[in-house]
């Protein structure tokens, strides 16, 4: 059973927290929501943000900070779509779009899973 890990949880005035017999009763920290806040880890938007107050700046140097901004140019603006469905065949289509030209290129279904696939 996994537990949310915002920091401050536990802190929270709520009822699904309170736990204890009368006379004895303490505040803990929730299980966490089918929500996925905080990729599954955290029970609400609170708690998502009390990690990422806490803990965010670490863990931006640790996975790499931005030092240079991002450019979306011809050659890496393709991305995979699943266009519409063909009701008579029981399929999707699919093709591979550049975002930037706005051209469309039909693929196979398999190319679409293919991860390694990412322009034609």
């Amino acid at each position: 059973m996994k537990y949310c890990q915002g920091p401050k949880c536990h802190l929270y005035d709520t009822k699904d927290r309170l736990r204890g017999p009368k006379g004895a009763k303490v505040y803990q920290t929730r299980r966490r929501s089918s929500f996925h806040y905080l990729g599954g880890n955290a029970c609400s938007m609170n708690c998502e943000r009390d990690w990422f107050d806490k803990f965010g700046e670490r863990a931006v140097d640790h996975f790499g900070r931005i030092h240079e901004p991002t450019t979306l140019t011809q050659d890496n603006a393709w991305s995979k779509e699943h266009d519409e469905y063909d009701h008579t065949n029981e399929q999707w289509s699919f093709c591979i779009a550049n975002r930037l030209t706005k051209e469309r290129r039909p693929i196979t279904q398999a190319q679409y899973d293919d991860i390694n696939f990412v322009r034609p």
